[in-house]
C-alpha cells in the first residue's frame, strides 16, 4: 500500500518551509482491487445504458442537451462557491441583466463554452494536455479568472485551503515535478488496462491533485468526466450532472480525495465515485421524464384555447429556452406584436401554466415555474 502514497518534497519561501505532495504514478500498485467494485459498475453502466437510451427516445433532445450542459456548468461552479442560478445564466445568455454578479454567471457560461469546445475537438483530435489547455482556456476567459494564467501550466506555486503554503490544507507538487506528474496523466488517459469508469475516476483525482493551473482546476477536472465519458462513448452526449451528487456530498467528496492522497484508500473513493455516477445517472432520467410529462400537459391545455394557441404554442416553446420573459422581449423575438403577446401570455397564466413574478402594473416579468422548479433541483447557491 505504500506505494500508493505520493512523496512529500521540503519546500521553503521567504523562511517558512512546507511540504508539497507529489502523487505516485497510475495506474496505482498494487493494482485496483476490482472485484468488490464490480457490483457498483454494473449499476452505474447500467444506468448510462439506460440514459443513453432515454435520450434517443425523447421528442426533443437538443433541448436536454443544452439544459443538461447548463445544469452541470452551474452546479460545478457553485461547489466553489458561485452564486448564480439557472435564471441568471439564461438571462445573462439572453443578453438579458441577471440578478446577481456578472462574474459569477460569467464564470457559469465559460464552463458551458468550454465544454461545448472540448466536445467538438475530440471530433478529430485527442484528449491530451494540449487539449486540456485549450479548454482551461476558455473557461478563464474574461471574468475573475482571466488574470491566472488561462491555457497555461502554471509556473508558481498553488495551494488548497489557507493563507499561504505554509498553513495550507493541501499543496500540489512543485513546479519543477509538475511535468513529469503531467506526463504521467496523459499516457494514463490512452490506457486501456482498466474499465473506462475506473479510470475516469482515478484520473480525476489525479488531476485534483496535480492542480496543473492557477486556477480554475476543481471546475475543469469535474469538466474532464464528462469529457472522458464521452471520448470512451459511454456517453453518447453531455445529458449528465455528476456535480449536482458531488455538490450534495462535498465534505466527503473532499475528504476522500485527501484519503486516497494520505493512505492510498483509491477503492473507497472508487466506490463513491460510481455511486454518484449511478445517482447522477438516474437522476437525469427522472428530470427528463418529468420535464416531458409537463410539457405533454401543459400543450395539452393550450390545444383547448381555440384560435390564441398558436401565439400560445409558438411562446411556450421559446419559454423551453428562456423560460423568464417580459412582452417586449416576446414581441422583438417572436416577431408578434405587442397586444398578440400579452394576450397569449394572459392566456398561459390563466391556464395555469405561466406566473407573473414582478408584481407590477408595468414591466411585468412571466415565468414558466413548473418548468423551472424542475431544472433548478439541486442548484440553489450554496449560503456561504
Amino acid at each position: 500500500m505504500q506505494q500508493r502514497i505520493g512523496t512529500y518534497i521540503t519546500q521553503k519561501v521567504a523562511k517558512e518551509s512546507y511540504k508539497a505532495y507529489v502523487p505516485p504514478k497510475l495506474p496505482p500498485q498494487p493494482p485496483i482491487d476490482l472485484l468488490p467494485l464490480y457490483p457498483y459498475l454494473e449499476k452505474a453502466t447500467r444506468a448510462i445504458a439506460e440514459l443513453n437510451s432515454i435520450y434517443k427516445i425523447i421528442p426533443n433532445p437538443s433541448l436536454f442537451i443544452y439544459m443538461y450542459v447548463r445544469k452541470e456548468a452551474l452546479l460545478s461552479s457553485q461547489i466553489e462557491g458561485t452564486q448564480s442560478s439557472f435564471s441568471d445564466l439564461m438571462l445573462f445568455e439572453n443578453n438579458l441583466k441577471p440578478l446577481v454578479s456578472v462574474e459569477d454567471v460569467e464564470e457559469v457560461s465559460n464552463y458551458v463554452q468550454a465544454l461545448k469546445y472540448g466536445l467538438e475537438r475530440l471530433k478529430n483530435f485527442p484528449l491530451s494536455l494540449r487539449l486540456v489547455k485549450e479548454i482551461h482556456s476558455i473557461l478563464l476567459s474574461g471574468g475573475r479568472g482571466s488574470t491566472k494564467m488561462p491555457g497555461e501550466f502554471r509556473c508558481s506555486q498553488n495551494w488548497i485551503g489557507g493563507t499561504r503554503p505554509g498553513n495550507a490544507l493541501f499543496v500540489p507538487p512543485p513546479v519543477t515535478h509538475l511535468n513529469e506528474c503531467l506526463s504521467n496523466f496523459e499516457n494514463f488517459l490512452y490506457d486501456e488496462s482498466l474499465p473506462a469508469l475506473i479510470k475516469i475516476g482515478l484520473a480525476h483525482v489525479q488531476f485534483e491533485t496535480i492542480h496543473p493551473f492557477l486556477n480554475g482546476n476543481g471546475r475543469l477536472g469535474r469538466l474532464l468526466i464528462t469529457l472522458l465519458m464521452c471520448a470512451h462513448g459511454m456517453l453518447e452526449e453531455p445529458v449528465f450532472y455528476l456535480s449536482l451528487f458531488l455538490k450534495q456530498n462535498r465534505h466527503t467528496y473532499y475528504e476522500l480525495l485527501q484519503e486516497v492522497r494520505h493512505s492510498g484508500t483509491w477503492e473507497t473513493w472508487l466506490e463513491f465515485f460510481l455511486e454518484g455516477i449511478y445517482v447522477s445517472a438516474k437522476q437525469a432520467v427522472h428530470t427528463a421524464e418529468q420535464i416531458n410529462m409537463l410539457f405533454a400537459k401543459d400543450f395539452k391545455k393550450i390545444a383547448a384555447v381555440g384560435r390564441a394557441r398558436f401565439s400560445c404554442e409558438e411562446i411556450l416553446e421559446y419559454m423551453k429556452r428562456l423560460p423568464q420573459v417580459t412582452v417586449p422581449l416576446l414581441a422583438r423575438e417572436l416577431a408578434m406584436t405587442a397586444p398578440t403577446a400579452r394576450s397569449a401570455v394572459n392566456h398561459l397564466c390563466t391556464l395555469g401554466i405561466v406566473e407573473e413574478l414582478s408584481g407590477k402594473k408595468r414591466d411585468k416579468i412571466y415565468v414558466y415555474k413548473k418548468y423551472l422548479a424542475i431544472l433548478e433541483e439541486g442548484a440553489e447557491p450554496l449560503q456561504i
